[in-house]
């Protein structure tokens, strides 16, 4: 397991791009962007964060303007879009704009602690691994903070997708029937912390015709299609810190959709 007491200067070849994701973060972005600079600072790597904010109404952007002044610009690079295009495109579009050779997808509402990026690297030296993804699943990983609307809209992904079959599961459950029908050699399908070799990543976005929350599980299953190699490390998610989940109505159907395409086609 990987401390913050690793040893500093690191080889100059390596470099860890960020993708930030944003709508409606002016809260938590400063937040997250502190805590990924105190780890990546304190453990030497070369990096770069990349924010992709999708026309946020709340001021995200101008936010980011300030944290550029503050950090600098090669550390945070601004990478906006007019309006919400999807999760899946953010991804294409900020990988478009990585300097990095590897590459971090995550969260910007601190679902996702930095303080694991150390181990997310270590893990993939160890095994000079492809991708290396976060699991709730496996481990000592798990999901803290949720409440009963999100465990609701959580169960109404689920019951959705399973109604079919009238079968009443847990997030847990749903994973266990994704792991038997899609054999991806992940643990956690829809997590959306990871760390990418940023050739792979590209190779597998271009492959990708899922979009929204679903782009997570296509992503894994494409590796596996291609026999890329997978690494795991166990991670804690806690429910966002400020605002409210952007998982609606519309994010669930499209969801569902997306997830019965990837049965039919993989």
């Amino acid at each position: 397991m990987a401390s913050r007491r690793t040893p500093k200067n690191r080889g100059s070849r390596e470099k860890y791009s960020v993708l930030l994701p944003t709508y409606n973060e002016r809260e938590n972005l400063p937040l997250i962007v502190w805590l990924l600079v105190k780890y990546f600072g304190e453990t030497g790597y070369n990096y770069e964060i990349i924010v992709i904010d999708d026309g946020s109404p709340d001021g995200t952007l101008e936010v980011a303007e300030q944290l550029q002044k503050i950090y600098g610009q090669d550390k945070i690079l601004l990478r906006p879009r007019a309006s919400k295009l999807g999760l899946g495109t953010a991804y294409i579009h900020g990988v478009k704009h990585a300097t990095g050779n590897f590459v971090f997808i995550m969260d910007a509402d601190l679902s996702h602690h930095p303080k694991f990026i150390p181990e997310f690297i270590e893990k993939q030296k160890e095994g000079d691994y492809d991708l290396v993804s976060g699991t709730r699943y496996g481990g000592n990983g798990g999901v803290y903070g949720w409440d009963l609307r999100r465990k609701l809209i959580r169960y109404r992904l689920i019951s959705a997708v399973l109604t079919s079959s009238c079968l009443l599961v847990t997030s847990r459950g749903a994973n266990f029937l994704s792991q038997v029908l899609l054999r991806p050699g992940a643990s956690d399908l829809t997590g959306s912390f990871r760390l990418y070799k940023k050739k792979v990543l590209e190779n597998l976005v271009e492959r990708c015709v899922s979009k929204g929350y679903v782009f997570q599980m296509e992503l894994i299953i494409r590796a596996r299609q291609l026999n890329y190699t997978i690494g795991e490390v166990p991670i804690s998610f806690v429910d966002r810190v400020y605002g409210e989940s952007k998982l609606g109505g519309s994010e669930i159907l499209s969801f569902t959709k997306g997830l019965l395409t990837l049965f039919a086609t993989t």
